[in-house]
């Protein structure tokens, strides 16, 4: 009866399923995503691309970037003015505080352009106490959610969730003597009640349901809109594209540096046809397969002359220089490439072209993840009025200017005009590098700037 609930899935999860597989696969790295994705090319043999596959390593450039972006949007933390201090350092009832769940989102929404916050409140009978509620965290709680736990959902008229599907695979070891076991749940959240379903092998059944005490779906989807807002693929997609190129060139220029150690043997013609009839005699082996770890055979009127040959070093070189210029790509096309490779070779305008992209890229993560938090905190309210919806501000000035031009800019405008109007507006501007490198608090920057005015006067 309940089977269609653990089967449903949203067209959105059908079409981007396989590339969230993927891009997670590639964020996690290790050797099972290199063997999936390492390329065999044709001319080569099982055992020369078992070697190459053992000797595999990865540049976890996908990780890489998705946390490079999170740890830029919360070099400064966001100000949470009149939070529940307990919710604060402790948001998703694991101990993990907002910052680090709000990271979390981040990631996910960075890796799969898709993510969900999830609000939470534990189930209670009676009317305890504020020093019970406390010591038993009866509180609501929000949590970070992949788009692979929550496999369907509708929209109703008015634009809210009308209702949404979130899958859960639970294990259970509550007897330390009893034998461990797995099973899927399955919760279906709707805007007045909720359900809880579970399946075994003896089939699917409901184990309970309540009322929504929030009167909306507990759940929060974030997306990028400049992605499935627009249906089209997420851009982590490329990235990963990108670096599993870089993974396989670097095999292969790994294995050229492999093959001028050791080189490959090539024979005569003559030699061989002797070796051959020597082997059918004693039966003794003798290679003819044409492989890095096999002889070539040349015939007599060719050099006739056993020798070892290797690849150049030219042809690694090549492979090296491949590399560098995808690592360069990928940065670029992602929006985090602050300088060319030289920063001396660059103009004053690209350079401020790059800062310019990389703070409206930051600054568009940041608004997302203020609206997201904020919503969360709202919901809280809902199923606690006692718990206050504070003033949620993410952090907009980002550090990534050329500090060294910065300075020597702002020297060098000193000269140009003496009035004190002039050097007010110079001192502000300072003030505000300064606040980009080192974060002050509203006292301190407020005493900065009345003290830098009443300098001038």
């Amino acid at each position: 009866m309940y089977q269609i609930i653990f089967n449903r899935r949203h067209p959105e999860y059908r079409a981007n399923l396989a590339g969230w597989e993927k891009s997670r696969a590639a964020y996690s790295g290790g050797e099972e995503y290199i063997d999936s994705a390492l390329i065999r090319h044709i001319s080569e043999i099982d055992v020369e691309f078992a070697e190459r596959r053992r000797r595999a390593y990865y540049f976890n450039y996908p990780r890489a970037i998705a946390q490079r972006i999170t740890q830029y949007v919360f070099a400064t933390p966001p100000s949470r003015h009149n939070a529940n201090a307990d919710l604060v350092e402790d948001f998703d009832r694991s101990g993990r505080r907002t910052d680090e769940v709000m990271r979390q989102l981040s990631t996910l929404l960075n890796v799969y352009g898709r993510a969900w916050l999830w609000v939470e409140s534990p189930s209670f009978e009676g009317n305890p106490s504020l020093e019970e509620a406390r010591e038993t965290r009866l509180r609501p709680y929000c949590r970070a959610v992949s788009p692979f736990d929550v496999t369907d959902w509708s929209f109703g008229d008015d634009g809210r969730l009308q209702w949404a599907v979130v899958n859960e695979q639970v294990y259970c070891n509550d007897d330390p003597f009893g034998e461990a076991f797995h099973f899927r749940r399955v919760r279906l959240y709707c805007r007045d009640h909720w359900r809880i379903f579970e399946k075994s092998s003896s089939g699917c059944r409901e184990i309970c349901s309540g009322e929504n005490p929030a009167g909306e779906v507990p759940l929060i989807p974030v997306t990028e809109p400049d992605g499935f807002g627009l249906f089209s693929r997420h851009w982590f997609e490329d990235v990963v594209r990108i670096s599993e190129a870089i993974l396989n060139n670097e095999s292969e220029a790994q294995m050229n540096v492999v093959k001028q150690m050791f080189g490959m043997l090539v024979v005569s013609d003559a030699f061989f046809r002797g070796a051959r009839q020597l082997a059918g005699k004693d039966n003794t082996g003798f290679a003819s397969t044409v492989a890095r770890s096999a002889a070539i055979v040349e015939s007599a009127e060719e050099k006739g002359i056993s020798r070892y040959i290797s690849p150049g070093g030219v042809a690694s070189s090549v492979i090296r220089s491949e590399n560098l210029a995808l690592k360069k790509e990928l940065y670029d096309v992602v929006g985090l490439a602050v300088q060319n490779q030289s920063r001396e070779a660059q103009t004053a305008e690209s350079k401020e072209w790059d800062f310019q992209n990389v703070c409206q890229f930051l600054t568009a993560r940041a608004d997302i993840l203020e609206q997201a938090e904020l919503t969360a905190w709202k919901l809280m309210n809902r199923f606690d009025p006692a718990v206050l919806v504070p003033e949620v501000t993410y952090n907009r000035k980002f550090a990534v200017r050329d500090l060294t031009a910065s300075i020597s800019g702002l020297l060098q405008l000193s000269g140009l005009n003496n009035s004190e109007e002039f050097s007010r507006a110079l001192d502000q501007a300072a003030a505000e590098l300064l606040c980009t490198l080192a974060p002050l608090g509203s006292e301190t920057r407020n005493r900065l700037f009345s003290n830098t005015n009443s300098n001038k006067q």
